[in-house]
Order: structure tokens, then C-alpha cells, then sequence
């Protein structure tokens, strides 16, 4: 795939790359044994690292990724929600770009190629879309649908941004891009596994695309088709999800961008390094 298949904007990229990158694959699981092996089978043979985050299953689902990948890294969460797991697959990933990928099946593995490939011509932030030519789902709802519709429009309008999807979460990045995303990982003093802090939840693909945008990272879109889930039922309430995906709208929207871009300029590399950005965000923060 050549960037003349994916949908580009043009905005400050955070680097140059010099070798062929190290890719880590992060995937949120609970309950989700009966997938692992249609996901497993389609992941690439030529990735550095695979993570599973494991949500507190109370089946298989940690025996059979090991079945599945003796090699496969095993986590566990600080807190609960997929936006946790993200983030503590985030801390642990050590790949030069990172895939955010899911356990239920609706991802199709095999298109990770077409993330890399945007990467590697010059993307910081390879986002996936259900809503562009070549990609499409079996699974959105017409209510989830409409509802990704009108944040999309409405995020795009604060931010400047082109967006054709929002709320979906099969994107990668370069690691230089963990600051900038900014998701809290650690334990927080008061707060047990039940707990759900901001950025926790299902909200995080928002937050994500939008602190992404706010910092002015090159985006480029990927075409991806989302699948149904192959077994169980899914976690997402298109109303109460809707609802913490428009109050991260509008609280990142009071966040303001400049610490974006003043936590952009930590994320330079030693220059040489495979893959090394040199980030041109820090002097706009200073």
C-alpha cells in the first residue's frame, strides 16, 4: 500500500525514519478465549512483540494466548476499561511503532501492513475508517452509526480536522507519540481495580484522535473493514458511550493544545536511533 491509498493530512510531522521498524501489537482482552485463535492466525510473522492485556478474565483467555504464542507477553490492568488496558499495554510496549488491535475478532489482523506502510511513508498517526472507499463493518449499528456521525462532524469542525471516523479503534503510531496520547498507566493513590478514571473507558479512541489532532501530528487515514465479533457480545452501550465520547470532546477541548505540544517536545529520540523523530513540535512549546 502507497500513501496514494490512504487519506493524508498535511500537518508537521514528528520525525525522519533510518531502518526497518520494530512493531509492537497491543491487544485488550477479557473473557475473549473463544476468539484469541481466529485472531491469532491472522497476525503478521514478522512482528517484534505481541501484548495482551488481560482485564481480569475469568476463563481460558490468558492459557490460550499463551497456547496460541508461547512467546506473547502477558499483563495485567491497574484499573479497569479498555482505555486502562491500552494504557498498560502502551507502558509496556517497546516496538518503534505500536498497533492497538482487539480480541474480539472485529479488527482483521491482517491489515496491520497497511498501518506500518503509512508509517513507514510518513505518518506519525495511522488511523483506521470504516467510512472510505475500500473499508466498511458488519457490525456498527444504524444508532451507533449516526451517533459517530455527528461527533465526527463536530470534532472536525473544533479541530480543523478531516476525519471520516472517530470512534474507531484500529490505529498504530509511532512511540514518540505516547507522550503526546498522554494515557496514565500507573496506579493512583484511592483508586482500587474497579475504579474507572478519565480516559479509562471506551472514550479513549476519542481522546486519543483528538490530542493527536490538537497536537498537529500527520495523520493518515487507512481503509479497514470491521468484522463482527466471532463469539460473546460486546461491551459498548451506544448511549452512555456516546455520552463520555462528547464530554471527552469537550474536555479536551478545555485542555487546550499547548500542552500537547509542550509534551510532543519530550519525545525526541537519540539521534541515529532506528526510526528517530525529531520532533519540530518543541519549538512551538517554547
Amino acid at each position: 500500500m502507497t500513501l496514494s491509498e490512504v487519506r493524508c493530512y498535511p500537518k508537521r510531522s514528528l520525525g525522519v525514519e533510518k531502518s526497518e521498524p520494530t512493531v509492537s501489537v497491543v491487544i485488550p482482552a477479557k473473557n475473549e478465549a473463544r476468539n484469541l485463535p481466529h485472531v491469532f492466525a491472522g497476525l503478521p510473522d514478522d512482528l517484534y512483540e505481541v501484548i495482551l492485556v488481560d482485564g481480569g478474565s475469568t476463563d481460558d483467555t490468558v492459557l490460550e494466548a499463551r497456547r496460541l504464542r508461547p512467546g506473547i507477553t502477558v499483563i495485567g490492568q491497574t484499573r479497569k476499561g479498555k482505555g486502562n488496558a491500552l494504557a498498560c499495554g502502551f507502558a509496556a510496549a517497546k516496538g518503534d511503532f505500536i498497533v492497538m488491535l482487539d480480541a474480539d475478532g472485529s479488527t482483521n489482523p491482517e491489515e496491520i501492513p497497511r498501518f506500518v506502510d503509512a508509517l513507514k511513508e510518513g505518518a506519525d498517526f495511522a488511523k483506521g475508517s470504516r467510512f472510505m472507499p475500500g473499508a466498511g463493518s458488519s457490525d456498527i449499528s444504524r444508532l451507533r452509526q449516526l451517533g459517530n456521525y455527528w461527533l465526527n462532524k463536530s470534532v472536525n469542525l473544533l479541530y480543523g480536522t478531516r476525519y471520516t471516523d472517530l470512534c474507531y479503534g484500529y490505529n498504530a503510531f509511532r512511540r514518540e507519540c505516547l507522550s503526546v496520547i498522554d494515557l496514565e498507566a500507573r496506579e493512583v493513590k484511592g483508586a482500587d481495580q474497579g475504579t474507572m478514571l478519565w480516559g479509562d473507558g471506551f472514550e479513549v479512541e476519542t481522546l486519543i484522535n483528538v490530542r493527536i489532532a490538537k497536537a498537529g501530528l500527520q495523520v493518515a487515514e487507512v481503509p479497514s473493514f470491521e468484522r463482527s465479533r466471532y463469539f460473546g457480545t460486546s461491551n459498548l452501550n451506544a448511549v452512555s458511550d456516546g455520552i463520555r465520547v462528547l464530554r471527552t470532546i469537550q474536555a479536551e477541548r478545555k485542555r487546550g493544545s499547548r500542552r500537547a505540544a509542550m509534551s510532543s517536545a519530550d519525545s525526541l529520540r537519540v539521534v541515529g536511533a532506528s526510526w528517530s523523530v525529531l520532533s519540530t513540535l518543541a519549538e512551538e512549546a517554547s
